[in-house]
Formats: structure tokens, sequence, C-alpha cells
């Protein structure tokens, strides 16, 4: 379980993100660098990182379910995730 300063600078990172979104993209169209380095840092898209949406880890996060693979390996052998079933051969 990661730590909840940790899940909250995430948080806090994508709300920035979200709010400079379009003037950076404005002053990169235009072609302002100098501009788009007065930006905040965290206001870049790049410094986002992945994290699992129920426990917070960073590390083997699955895209497509937005969760790390420990607590998907988990609700899937619960059948919390539909479609979802556990190879047997």
């Amino acid at each position: 379980m990661a730590k909840e300063s940790m899940k909250a600078r995430e948080r806090k990172r994508a709300k920035m993100v979200a709010k400079y979104a379009e003037k950076r993209a404005a002053l990169k169209a235009a072609g302002d660098y100098e501009g788009l380095q007065k930006l905040p840092k965290n206001s870049c898209p790049v410094r986002l990182h992945n994290r699992c949406k129920l426990s917070g880890r960073p590390k083997g996060y699955m895209r497509q379910f937005g969760i790390s693979r420990i607590d998907f390996r988990e609700m899937a052998l619960k059948g919390l995730i539909p479609g979802v079933k556990k190879a047997s051969w």
C-alpha cells in the first residue's frame, strides 16, 4: 500500500496537468518555449505516473484495468472483473 502523501501528490499533478493543458497547447503551437518554461513543472503531462486506483502501487500497473497486477489477480479470482477468468488446461 502506497503512502497517502504519494497518492495525493499524483492527484495534485493530474489536476495541474488538466488545468494547464489548454495553455500549454497554445504556447506549444506558437513555439513560445520560454513561456512553456515559466509554467509550473508539475503541469507537464510527462511527470504523471500511473498508479493503482485501489492500492496506489506504482509498479505492475495494468493500463486496461487501471489497477496493479496483484489487485487484478485477487479480483479476478473472486470473480469481480467481468469477462476475466483464470486459465486452466
